[in-house]
């Protein structure tokens, strides 16, 4: 049994995962806010799944962490997590202290990548994938890569961070420093600043206003689809992934988020015998609302196949039984 939690600007998921990958248990809470609000709060999820499962905590198999923020993968140590209340946190020396063992710490990004292609690979229906791009449409823009079932974090942890590819040098300051970011167009702070509305979901009012026929709410939302197929573009030509998993906030645009995706990247390929050739639209899905992928990559980032992997295949789903 490994145990995941995902620390959110405002809830954390906690979840226990079975020697096949399959939840066997879920709880939510609300997330504390500043570093010793957070700590309390893992320290509340882990108890809270030890308590259902039946688990003591010293016997889970691995106990990971999903965070936003910049993540130390070997120290477990956080930085300028600003949602969270904190600039700098040893969160994982913390808690495993607290816990008197080991705990694995990950970007929540990352964490959702490695959830999203266990989804994909021995949790999905269909054939196994060897490699996806799981894409957030939250606040900001960023991905998270796995390749042949490890996370690819690059030289200096930076992969998939696309968000900050400029794609308008006369476009808005971005929060990194340079001008017109991919984030500033197709992002729920891109929407909530172009935007603005007294509804707790901008986004929301955006299309309602949209499909009233409101100019200004029309040409918001048609840069928001055409940057978002932009992002998917951007991850298959860069490291040509077979899926495009979308998820993040934004994602509960449900079908009509995936459907206008889709219809960009089909014109796309009208205008582009190259991009035909690469078939973009069959390759972007959507991580199902109700599945807590960062939770549940969380609990797997201590698998014993390899840091940050996933098993693939029956034979591998053994090795974890023993």
């Amino acid at each position: 049994m490994r145990l995941g939690l995902d620390i959110g600007g405002t809830k954390t998921d906690a979840v226990a995962v079975d020697h096949t990958g399959v939840i066997v248990d879920r709880v939510r809470l609300a997330t504390g806010f500043g570093p010793e609000a957070v700590i309390a709060t893992a320290l509340d999820g882990v108890a809270r799944i030890a308590e259902i499962t039946g688990v003591p905590v010293p016997e889970f198999e691995s106990i990971g962490i999903g965070i936003p923020g910049q993540v130390d993968v070997t120290t477990g140590s956080v930085w300028h997590a600003v949602n969270l209340g904190f600039d700098e946190l040893d969160v994982g020396r913390r808690l495993g202290e607290a816990l008197g063992r080991d705990v694995k710490v990950e970007n929540d990004v990352k964490a959702a990548a490695l959830g999203a292609y266990h989804l994909m690979t021995v949790a999905g229906p269909g054939p196994a994938a060897r490699s996806i791009a799981y894409l957030n449409l939250g606040t900001g823009l960023a991905a998270g890569l796995v390749i042949d079932g490890r996370l690819w974090r690059g030289a200096r942890g930076a992969a998939g961070e696309i968000g900050h590819i400029p794609v308008d040098p006369n476009g808005v300051l971005c929060a990194c420093g340079q001008r017109g970011c991919l984030e500033t167009v197709a992002s729920g702070s891109a929407i909530a600043r172009q935007w603005v509305s007294d509804d707790p979901i901008p986004a929301r009012s955006l299309l309602a206003a949209a499909e009233a026929g409101d100019p200004e709410a029309v040409a918001i939302r048609s840069l928001l689809i055409d940057n978002i197929a932009a992002a998917v573009r951007v991850l298959v030509l860069t490291v040509d992934v077979e899926v495009v998993m979308i998820g993040g906030g934004l994602s509960n645009l449900g079908e009509w988020l995936l459907d206008e995706v889709r219809r960009v990247l089909t014109s796309w390929a009208v205008e582009s015998p190259f991009l035909a050739s690469l078939g973009l639209d069959a390759r972007v899905q959507l991580v199902p609302v109700d599945f807590p992928a960062a939770a549940v990559g969380a609990a797997l980032v201590g698998a014993p196949t390899g840091a940050g992997a996933v098993p693939q295949n029956q034979e591998e789903v053994a090795a974890w039984q023993k």
